[in-house]
């Protein structure tokens, strides 16, 4: 769900300062108890697939009750508070991305979240009954579903897809990021026990012990179809591999704030989402535009909803940090706390137990709206870090949000704070996005949420925008196929004066 991809980046990771800048801060290593796979011998992809296949053929044509009473018993050994705390705690200890008690939130909420949409879902066999079309629809599973599971939020992950292809009575292998690989494979251990409780075949839910590129590449190439949500080189494997693929999209979401927005309301909205999980996410707030009128308030109420303001100097130290060579984002930055980001880049904090994020001011927009394109601040940060500019047009505004879109994260999403319903349409109908989430934190709402309809998904797509095959929230029904049984109808001839009779009227 990210621009970058951590790739097989081992954990233990160093953030180095600038060139001339304070120490460096060293950052926790793997978790000591976690189970090692060096040295494994890589996996038998078709033996794997084999037993997947054979899994998801035994509940193929399991009826709906069976198949609810499988996905409860998953979700419920997901959802226990102490497993979800262990599960949160070791994807911390393995990854070093994000904060332990977020990745907890995160994951119960997504767990929760997930069983709500699914509850009471009609997945198995006629789902749709339309007799004035002479029409029956029924629902049928896709096979075996291989899924690239990112390194950010690994154990929400794999609990996030699983689930729904649960539910469709598909089975599931997971190839997790080599960062995470003990967090999914704990996980993925958790799944198969409550299935076998309920007497469900285990093999439904596995996990790859060793995720090589060669072997991801396999898997995709065996399996029915492939989810991918990680860093670019995974989605584009996806795509080709010859499986039908559905990708997540890259985030960079701009956030407009007008002169109606309720001020302390946007700022508290905009911190919580930039710095929630250190600002892992793809829809973490990135860049924030707002009106001039209410910049100086505005930045009063990032102050006191815990956000350092850079200066000058320290956005300049900010940027070298996070992209020492002006183009790649610094891995060993991802996912660190604003504290040990402002010590590397030499920014002192007034408040360091309060600060949450750091705000790189920049510019304000020029008339145009068209923000500096090779700052690579403006790009996706994955860091409790995002940037302030200001606009004195809204025309301005809205043109900057299709640039920023344009250059990093077309089609993912934005935001808006407002209280004109027509500067929501006006936005809406120009930003190339899947999402506009209005008076609501991007970070928390694309997703789903509790307080907004959007479906709860571990994929946001970003359509044909974003190089993706779905622009909406991926959820439990792109896993499926679908059988429409038709029967013959009276004949019902449209008439021609119906279809052409306006263009007839128009021709000399």
């Amino acid at each position: 769900m990210s621009s970058a991809d951590l790739g097989a980046a081992d954990a233990a990771a160093t953030l180095t300062a600038p060139p001339g800048g304070p120490a460096a801060i060293r950052q926790e290593g793997p978790a000591s108890d976690a189970t090692s796979f060096t040295g494994q011998a890589a996996p038998d992809v078709d033996a794997t697939m084999a037993r997947a296949r054979r899994a998801q053929a035994e509940v193929e044509f399991w009826p709906q009750e069976r198949i609810d009473d499988l996905v409860a018993a998953a979700g419920w050994a997901a959802y226990q508070e102490d497993t979800a705390r262990s599960l949160a705690e070791l994807a911390y200890r393995e990854t070093g991305l994000g904060d332990p008690e977020h990745l907890f939130t995160l994951y119960r909420r997504r767990v929760l979240g997930t069983l709500r949409d699914l509850h009471g879902v009609v997945t198995t066999g006629i789902i749709e009954d339309l007799p004035e079309r002479g029409l029956r629809k029924l629902a049928k599973p896709i096979g075996v579903i291989a899924v690239a599971s990112p390194a950010t939020a690994p154990c929400s992950g794999v609990v996030g897809n699983a689930l729904p292809m649960l539910k469709t009575r598909n089975a599931v292998v997971i190839t997790p990021n080599p960062r995470a690989r003990h967090s999914a494979a704990r996980t993925v251990d958790l799944l198969r026990q409550s299935l076998a409780s309920v007497g469900a075949p285990p093999d439904l839910v596995q996990c790859l012990p060793v995720t090589d590129r060669q072997t991801t590449e396999a898997l995709m190439a065996a399996a029915d179809l492939v989810i991918a949500a990680g860093g670019p080189g995974t989605v584009r494997r996806a795509y080709r591999s010859g499986t039908p693929a559905i990708s997540a999209g890259v985030g960079n979401p701009a956030v407009i704030v007008d002169a109606s927005a309720d001020v302390a309301a946007a700022a508290e909205l905009i911190v919580l989402g930039g710095s929630f999980n250190n600002g892992t996410s793809c829809s973490s707030e990135s860049n924030v535009l707002v009106d001039a009128g209410i910049a100086a308030a505005f930045r009063d109420q990032l102050a006191r909803q815990g956000a350092h303001l850079c200066d000058p100097a320290e956005t300049a130290r900010l940027r070298t940090l996070l992209w020492p060579d002006g183009r790649q984002l610094n891995r060993d930055a991802v996912g660190r706390p604003a504290t040990a980001l402002a010590a590397a880049a030499g920014i002192d904090l007034a408040e360091p137990t309060k600060t949450t994020a750091l705000v790189a001011q920049l510019p304000p927009l020029t008339p145009g709206g068209v923000p500096a394109l090779d700052d690579p601040m403006l790009g996706e940060k994955l860091a409790p870090v995002f940037t302030v500019t200001t606009f004195t047009d809204f025309d301005d505004a809205l043109v900057a949000v299709e640039t920023l879109l344009a250059r990093i994260g077309q089609g993912h999403s934005c935001g808006i704070h407002t209280e004109r319903p027509d500067r929501v349409v006006r936005l809406a109908e120009r930003a190339r996005a899947g999402r506009v989430m209005v008076n609501q934190s991007t970070a928390v709402g694309n997703s789903g949420s509790f307080d907004n309809g959007m479906a709860f998904t571990q994929v946001i797509a970003s359509g044909s925008w974003g190089g993706c095959s779905r622009s909406e929230n991926v959820t439990w029904r792109d896993f499926l196929n679908y059988t429409y049984v038709s029967h013959p109808l009276p004949p019902s001839l449209p008439d021609e004066e119906t279809l052409f009779g306006a263009h007839w009227r128009r021709l000399p």
